[in-house]
């Protein structure tokens, strides 16, 4: 197969905000092109993740290379990058840009712009891509597809006059947005006889061959059987096999400037690949990498503990492989005196972090505790310089602290007009503080300055809640604050559960401590023995409940007689309880450790 000139190559992805339709456009565009017999046709065919197709969001960004007759008769190589829409992904998302010279910007024609829209736009645009408005959903009765493109044009800055307007369930428009990536996104830059360069976008481990990256070519020219070195990692290795993916992997003999593929070298080692690093040729190397990405940090924390103790080093292996595929999350080991050896575990966001552990069951079979989710906090200590900490058990005493601050997020919310009660009421529950509010049709922008915190939990539901589902939030983070936080302890019996410590606003920590010991009462099987449930801010006990002992009826069998029989059988049990108190240990069911999540649910 002859190989097309860079010109006649276009490289784009699509990005809109969570259930706009971008799956589904893609799945017209793979029809559109060919790519996919209708033996293989299935509805959001690039989501091929069982998680994914269960919940119905895109979680990983998926390639796909297209081949379209454009309108001049000349065949043209479109590779398409679907991307995630959640907030929580949107590492994903500026990953996959990186690899595009264009995108194609979806925006629902029944909802408008939505907070992830924006925030994503606002990516393509740092990226200098060239945007495609588009507005999709056209035959859903409540589409107004001209007061969505007018919306674009104010809120966004694209001429309204240059929207498309699509139905991706209908096919209507479809030929029009192929002619469109084709004239308006400009073909790739690069220079055939400069040395190698490519960037690797994606990786994941295949247990036949490897570590399979996916790659853009920059510069130069990738031969199969060439010898290739990874810029940063600086390791050494030789092409066994590349592809490109046309839907499925077909191997190729080489990949050339512009092109996006899958690159095959023999690499074992997880640790060896990086996201963002630069593959350059070691007979004649680049001087310089490619620009990569910027280091990803964490902004909630949470352990993950094997139920089964002989599980450590399975969880471990599975984390390695996940890191290599999502090098947005982050791991260390760390021990718990009630939950064993496990890992502390960085996540973008909550539902990130539910993901990564239904990941770990499902793929790994693991069985997981998970611990409830804290963000990073910035400690000041009387003595000494700040540190930050991910942990509630790494505090120290509160006599050595001099302040302690919680991580700030600008959050950008969209919603109907109608709700905005409801919506300011939650972010001032919150503690946020309203930044601006601006008004664009019968939507409304609303700024709001919170602790993130308040927010990585149950937010997003709330917000969808109160706004029967029109709500949409994006947030970044801006820095650290001040704030009287406290460390709230969990006692059973006496003894403190570090896993079920929580750093807490002093305000909040007696209604959250009375929570969750009403919560961990309905969870924690009853005893022989009672047992006492505390909640404490350093040696101030601030909530407390019991959960009452099991009575086995000793005097079942004791018919009648003296009134001493009994007496002496029931202070003979009373002895036996108060020794079992004394050596009885408690054990507490995963559902307690979840109740810490779900505190406020009723």
């Amino acid at each position: 197969m002859s190989r097309v000139p860079i010109e006649r190559i276009r490289n784009f992805c699509i990005v809109a905000h969570i259930d706009h339709g971008k799956s589904t456009i893609a799945d017209r565009l793979l029809e559109a092109t060919g790519a996919l017999s209708e033996r293989d046709q299935q509805d959001q065919f690039l989501d091929n993740m069982e998680l994914e197709r269960e919940r119905g969001i895109t979680i990983k960004a998926q390639t796909v290379r297209l081949s379209f007759v454009a309108e001049d008769g000349e065949t043209y190589i479109l590779n398409l990058i679907d991307t995630p829409g959640h907030v929580d992904f949107s590492y994903e998302v500026s990953r996959a840009l990186s690899a595009c010279e264009g995108a194609l910007l979806v925006v629902d024609a029944a909802q408008g712009i939505e907070a992830q829209t924006l925030a994503n736009a606002y990516l393509a645009v740092d990226a200098n891509l060239e945007l495609i408005p588009v507005v999709n959903k056209i035959d859903l009765p409540s589409a107004d597809p001209d007061a969505v493109a007018q919306e674009i044009e104010d809120v966004v800055g694209l001429d309204a006059a240059d929207v498309l307007a699509v139905s991706a369930k209908q096919g209507t428009g479809i030929g029009e947005l192929l002619q469109a990536v084709v004239d308006r996104i400009p073909p790739p830059v690069g220079d055939l006889e400069a040395p190698t360069r490519a960037l690797v976008f994606d990786s994941w481990f295949d247990p036949y061959v490897g570590v399979v990256m996916l790659v853009r070519v920059v510069d130069g020219k990738l031969n199969r059987r060439d010898t290739i070195r990874l810029m940063i990692s600086g390791g050494e290795h030789g092409i066994s096999q590349l592809s490109v993916i046309d839907p499925s992997p077909r191997k190729v003999d080489d990949l050339g400037v512009g092109e996006v593929g899958m690159v095959v070298a023999g690499i074992k080692t997880l640790s060896d690949v990086r996201i963002g690093d630069t593959i350059t040729l070691s007979s004649n190397a680049a001087a310089e990498p490619l620009e990569g990405f910027q280091e990803v940090k964490s902004m909630v924390f949470a352990g993950l503990y094997p139920v089964d103790a002989e599980d450590y080093e399975d969880l471990k292996a599975a984390l390695e492989k996940l890191r290599l595929n999502d090098s947005s999350f982050a791991y260390e080991p760390e021990t718990s005196a009630a939950l064993g050896f496990g890992f502390r575990c960085g996540f973008l966001g909550f539902l990130h972090g539910e993901i990564i552990q239904e990941r770990l069951e499902r793929e790994y079979s693991l069985n997981l505790i998970t611990t409830a989710p804290t963000v990073r906090y910035r400690v000041v200590p009387k003595t000494g310089e700040s540190f930050e900490i991910e942990s509630p058990a790494a505090l120290p005493e509160s006599s050595d602290i001099n302040r302690i601050e919680e991580p700030v997020i600008h959050a950008n919310i969209h919603v109907p007009s109608d709700y905005l009660g409801p919506v300011i009421g939650l972010c001032q529950e919150r503690r946020g503080s309203q930044k601006d509010m601006q008004v664009h049709g019968s939507r409304v922008q609303i700024r709001y300055e919170l602790p993130l915190a308040e927010v990585v939990t149950d937010f997003h539901d709330k917000l969808k809640s109160a706004t029967r589902g029109y709500g949409s939030f994006d947030y970044e983070l801006v820095g650290f604050a001040p704030a009287d936080l406290a460390k709230l302890d969990v006692l059973v019996n006496g003894d403190s559960v570090d896993a079920l410590s929580l750093i807490v606003h002093r305000d909040a920590a007696h209604a959250r401590g009375s929570e969750l010991a009403r919560k961990l009462k309905e969870f924690i099987p009853r005893q022989q023995f009672p047992v006492a449930i505390q909640a404490a801010v350093g040696s101030k006990v601030i909530a407390r409940t019991t959960v009452r002992a099991l009575r086995k009826n000793v005097l079942a069998k004791c018919y009648g007689g003296d009134i001493s029989r009994k007496r002496k059988l029931l202070e003979k049990q009373k002895a036996g309880k108060k020794r079992m108190k004394m050596v009885g240990s408690v054990e507490i069911p995963q559902e307690a450790f979840l109740a810490a999540l779900k505190l406020g649910d009723e």
